[in-house]
């Protein structure tokens, strides 16, 4: 810990310059009130520039439910916030004991709560040591300058004022204006590596070192600007190789082994797919690009696959074979959820075009899927062929095929999306007629 001697910086013009830099009069900041010393100092603050700077402030305490005294750290979050006439909600959440890292289940579960939350923005007390702590073990993880840039001022919705103050001055601010806070036992349990960090390497780095918590919060910052660059050239070569859902394998076999790493890595995250470590990114890259171009190419990601088909490498939900007795009646609406395939179809009313209604409803109109022998004339001036072989004509990935709903009336197959309209099922121009639209669900972050 820094000497409590050195001139502390005033914290209240710090913070209230970055809030100006984002927070417009009238807008909401929540603030995640741990009870500790450093969420207690924020507290503070927010509190006394609160009218000033014209901002709703209110507070959310997550109760991990992992020590006996969680109760009592609630109790004291709800006292302090009256006195502050601050708004606090508890969020009282569940940590799975069974988890590898208790301290990995314990955040996932408080950003997950945080998320919930309505305000316009969630400011979060970390400061230069958590900064410092978090660099040192994504290093010892073996990152990439991504995961080394650390944790960022501000994120979307989340603000950190304190990230360039070391913990010396909060506690400065705590005592100078006579603050109380709660202690976490857990805290100096140094079995957890940020705190073996804390109270047993990094005193010993001071020692030689007084200055390391600004000059790696600069390296930090330089890891954030290579970061920031890889981005941006992914983003270029992305231009020319990802197109939607896919990613070219040729654009990707053109690059430099490095340059193709970093763009395979943006794709993934494009579609929220936390990137792999260095090893799996490269024998993902390494089926990619070596593998037959007739070979079918399936590496598991999660709840997702990717997989190669001809040129193109897609990625998709693993939903698993849909029923094959799959028979969804339509009765008029405008969308049919079909989970099974993992989208929605949707039908719009058209004249002229699409579909003609009157044909179509001269039977039981229902949605299929593929069985193997369908035959559909899309063209009326060729024969009725085969969809096995519309689809290779299309270019549709064979794991695409299976979840692509059919449209019957009665036994007759009037259209597939993606492919087209049967001629006999075609609308004349007179005549109203309805279109379809496949809607794939969107692929969420893991």
């Amino acid at each position: 810990m820094a000497s409590s001697k050195k001139p502390q910086p005033d914290l209240l013009p710090h913070v209230a310059q970055i809030l100006n830099k984002r927070v417009r009069p009238g807008q909401h900041l929540a603030l995640a009130l741990s009870g500790g010393v450093d969420s207690m100092v924020l507290l503070d603050i927010l509190a006394r520039l609160r009218d000033p700077l014209q901002f709703r402030l209110s507070a959310i305490h997550i109760n991990h439910q992992l020590s006996p005294h969680a109760g009592e750290w609630a109790a004291f979050c709800r006292a302090r916030c009256q006195e502050y006439d601050v708004p606090l909600e508890i969020a009282t959440v569940t940590v799975s004991r069974a988890s590898d890292s208790l301290e990995a289940a314990a955040r996932s579960a408080r950003h997950a709560a945080l998320a919930r939350s309505s305000g316009d923005f969630i400011v979060l007390a970390h400061h230069l040591d958590d900064q410092v702590e978090t660099l040192l073990l994504q290093l010892l993880r073996g990152c990439g300058v991504a995961g080394a840039s650390a944790m960022a001022e501000e994120n979307q919705r989340l603000l950190r004022p304190l990230l360039e103050i070391p913990r010396s001055a909060l506690e400065h601010h705590a005592r100078r204006h006579k603050l109380s806070w709660v202690e976490d036992e857990s805290n100096l349990d140094t079995r957890f590596d940020r705190n073996f960090l804390r109270h047993r390497l990094l005193p010993v780095i001071e020692e030689r070192f007084p200055a390391y918590r600004q000059t790696l919060y600069r390296a930090s910052r330089n890891f954030a600007e290579s970061a920031s660059l890889q981005d941006e050239l992914a983003r270029l070569d992305g231009a020319r190789a990802i197109d939607g859902q896919n990613l070219s394998i040729p654009a990707l076999a053109r690059l430099s082994p490095p340059r193709a790493r970093n763009l395979l890595r943006h794709y993934l995250k494009q579609h929220g797919i936390a990137a792999p470590s260095a090893i799996r990114l490269e024998e993902m890259l390494r089926q990619l690009l070596e593998a037959r171009r007739d070979a079918r190419v399936k590496i598991q990601l999660g709840a997702f696959e990717l997989q190669r088909y001809l040129d193109r490498a897609w990625l998709v939900p693993a939903l698993g074979a849909p029923p094959t007795s799959l028979c969804q009646p339509w009765q008029g609406e405008n969308e049919i959820a079909l989970p099974e395939l993992g989208g929605a179809l949707k039908f719009c009313r058209a004249h002229g075009q699409g579909i003609s209604l009157a044909r179509l409803q001269q039977a039981r109109v229902t949605i299929r899927i593929r069985q193997g022998g369908e035959r559909l004339q899309p063209d009326c001036a060729r024969p009725r062929r085969s969809l096995k072989n519309l689809f290779q004509e299309a270019g549709i990935p064979p794991w695409s095929r299976q979840m692509l709903p059919l449209l019957y009336s009665g036994d007759h197959l009037a259209a597939v999306v993606a492919i087209g309209i049967d001629c006999k099922f075609r609308a004349q121009p007179d005549e109203p007629g309805v279109m379809l639209e496949w809607q794939l669900r969107p692929i969420s972050p893991q």
